[in-house]
This record gives structure tokens, C-alpha cells and sequence, in this order.
């Protein structure tokens, strides 16, 4: 298939790429805040959130439950069919599934990089520690974690960056600790730091995507310091939980080629 003029496919997603129209809403956003959808050499329709597949894209910008709705009432295939003119489509009913799957994966895949390069904190004692010492430029915890650790680092963080009295806190995660700790090769991950201010905003690209389609999150800065977080962007504090995150179906993720897998 050929790829439209203003679809230059790139291997990351970033923050200065040109916008793009959500074809249910018809706004216009930036590419971090949409989701690409692309066609399978079968003619199904599928998630591409790393807009890495060739050929034409649809880019969607709504939440799931939004989604959902467009896809009962057969909003979504018309949006489709308009998109990818002439093209035969299939639309999978678990799409708004497979949505969340890649973006979770997107997430846990990021967080994945960042263990290895070494900028990713585990365990409470080494994050506090840091978090003391002011090192920490985001931090985060599991969905089920204890109050009284994730309070406990809260403060940690707070004292170590001068932020007392700040309220900064660090974001609830939408995946609970069996889903970390599965995603990241480890045992009992609930609480997460990175030490790079250019990591947590590599980190706040897949996040705040996957709230965003959860129905979960608006703020840019979501758990970061002042230093990591956008100017513009206001401190977001840990958002409510709202149940725990399942483990990604990575058999299912491993067979959608647009992941590139």
C-alpha cells in the first residue's frame, strides 16, 4: 500500500511531530496524544501505536468508552471507511482490547529500556534513598500498593527535592504489581523511580497515552519533579485507583505485525 504525503512513518513517537486529526472527533492533536490505526494484510483493522506500519492510517484520539460507543453504533467503520477510501475493511470487535493491550505494552516496553540503561529505581529502600538525596526525577507505584510505603516514598521524594508542602506525590500506575513485576522481569515491583529528568519524559509519552484512553488523566507533568515535567505543564498527584490492570495478552500483542515483533 502506498503511504499518504503527510504520513512519514518514524521509529519514535515525539513530542514535535506534525498533528494529526482524530477521525471521530475531528479534532486535531499531536501524534503523542492520538493512536494510529492501520490496516492488516488481512483487511483488519489494528492498533499501530508506534506508527511504524506502511501503507495509510486512521488516527483516533478518544477514550475507550467513546470508542466503544462508536464502534456499537457503527460510527467507528464509517469513520473507517472514509479514512481508507476503497479499502476493504474488517473491524475486530475487541478493538478498544487490542488498543489498551499495545498501549500497555507501549508502556511497559519503555519501562523496560529504562531498566536496562540503568535509569529505572526499583525497591523502596534504594528509591528512598535516592529520593533523599534528590535524584529522583519521577516516581511511581503500583496500583496496589501500600498507603503507607507509597507515603512513605511520597515524602522521601518531597524532602529530597525541597517540595514539602508541595503535595507532589507519585502517579498510581495502571498496572498492579504482578503486571510490573511480570513486564520488567523481577519480583514484587511496586514502587518505581527514574533518575533522569529526559527519561520520565520519554516515559510520559506511553503513560499518559494509556490513561488518556483509560479515561484516567489530562495533566502533562504526571508524576514527575519540576525538573523533569514540561514549563507549562501543572504537577499531576497520584490519580484515584479504579481496579487493577491486567497483565497484557503478550500472545496475542506477538502476532499483530505492526508492533513490529
Amino acid at each position: 500500500m502506498r503511504t499518504t504525503p503527510n504520513e512519514r512513518l518514524t521509529p519514535d513517537i515525539t513530542a514535535d511531530g506534525p498533528e494529526r486529526k482524530c477521525i471521530l472527533s475531528g479534532e486535531h492533536a499531536s501524534r503523542d496524544a492520538l493512536v494510529r490505526l492501520a490496516i492488516s494484510p488481512d483487511g483488519d483493522v489494528l492498533p499501530d501505536v508506534l506508527a511504524r506500519a506502511p501503507g495509510r492510517g486512521a488516527w483516533i484520539g478518544v477514550d475507550r468508552a467513546e470508542l466503544e460507543n462508536a464502534l456499537e453504533k457503527g460510527k467507528l467503520r464509517g469513520a473507517l471507511a472514509r479514512a481508507f477510501r476503497g479499502a476493504t475493511l474488517s473491524v475486530p470487535a475487541d478493538l478498544p482490547d487490542r488498543i489498551e493491550q499495545a498501549l500497555t505494552r507501549a508502556l511497559t516496553d519503555r519501562l523496560g529500556l529504562e531498566l536496562k540503561a540503568g535509569r529505572l529505581l526499583l525497591g523502596s529502600d534504594r528509591i528512598a534513598e535516592n529520593a533523599r538525596a534528590g535524584n529522583v526525577a519521577w516516581l511511581g507505584h503500583a496500583a496496589d500498593a501500600g498507603e503507607d510505603g507509597t507515603r512513605k516514598l511520597d515524602q522521601a521524594w518531597r524532602v529530597g527535592g525541597d517540595a514539602e508542602g508541595s503535595g507532589l506525590r507519585g502517579i498510581t500506575l495502571p498496572l498492579d504489581r504482578a503486571a510490573l513485576s511480570v513486564a520488567l522481569g523481577r519480583d514484587n515491583v511496586v514502587h518505581l523511580a527514574l533518575t533522569d529528568p529526559a527519561a520520565a519524559q520519554r516515559l510520559a509519552v506511553p503513560l499518559q497515552r494509556l490513561l488518556r484512553f483509560q479515561g484516567r488523566a489530562e495533566a502533562t507533568g504526571i508524576g514527575m519533579s519540576e525538573q523533569a515535567a514540561p514549563c507549562d505543564a501543572p504537577l499531576a498527584t497520584t490519580i484515584p485507583d479504579q481496579g487493577r490492570a491486567q497483565a497484557p495478552d503478550r500472545g496475542r500483542d506477538m502476532r499483530i505485525e505492526f508492533e513490529g515483533r
